[in-house]
């Protein structure tokens, strides 16, 4: 059975510092016929369930606790009964949102989460976000980068916990040092490739002071 990747667009409202905004999330879901992973249940678990179908969920996993990203999580565990991860940096994020409900398991830099002949690597990569991780198949040639990294840029660093020098870093060391023609998948908006964005970095840097 061929692993694949697939593409839901759901919309809702990202809250934070006191201000709230429109917004629209990339739900990714990576797997085959039978078992799949979601990453970043945002705002529509009907909508994610609806796509996932009759599969086993093996896992829910959170680029970063942004309310945008996690709002629909604990009604798609409830429904499912897969486990919540999330890297434990971001739990002040997390509980934020959902105060009565920790999330099933840490995730770890270096750690490996399989499905359906999937391995997704956890790359730690704070900024946007203290626990903000990206997730990189180098057999599917994807990197999944939730708000760290963007077509044109970094991901926002204006709010509260997060860092521009921290996410600069994050980029540079973890995800430009990927082959340059991995496609990068992110929270929202288009995919972008790391040949694509590399170029910019100084750019990028020159901008954020």
């Amino acid at each position: 059975m061929t692993v694949r990747i697939e593409h839901l667009v759901t919309s809702g409202t990202f809250s934070l510092d006191g201000g709230t905004w429109d917004v629209d999330n990339n739900v990714w879901i990576v797997g085959d016929d039978h078992e799949v992973v979601v990453i970043d249940a945002a705002h529509d678990a009907d909508a994610i369930a609806e796509a996932i179908g009759d599969r086993r969920l093996t896992a829910i996993i959170c680029t970063h606790a942004h309310n945008d990203h996690i709002d629909a999580a604990p009604a798609l565990a409830e429904r499912t009964g897969a486990p919540i991860w999330l890297h434990p940096d971001d739990l002040p994020l997390w509980k934020q949102t959902h105060p009565d409900r920790q999330p099933d398991h840490w995730l770890a830099d270096g750690q490996v989460i399989e499905t359906a002949g999937a391995d997704l690597t956890v790359l730690h990569t704070p900024g946007h976000a203290p626990g903000a991780v990206c997730l990189y198949d180098p057999g599917l040639g994807t990197v999944f980068t939730g708000d760290t990294l963007f077509a044109g840029g970094p991901g926002a660093t204006g709010r509260s916990y997060s860092h521009f020098p921290t996410i600069i870093d994050s980029i540079r060391d973890r995800l430009l040092t990927l082959p340059p023609d991995t496609v990068v998948r992110t929270g929202h908006g288009d995919s972008t490739t790391i040949g694509a964005e590399a170029p910019n970095l100084q750019e990028w840097i020159d901008r954020g002071h």
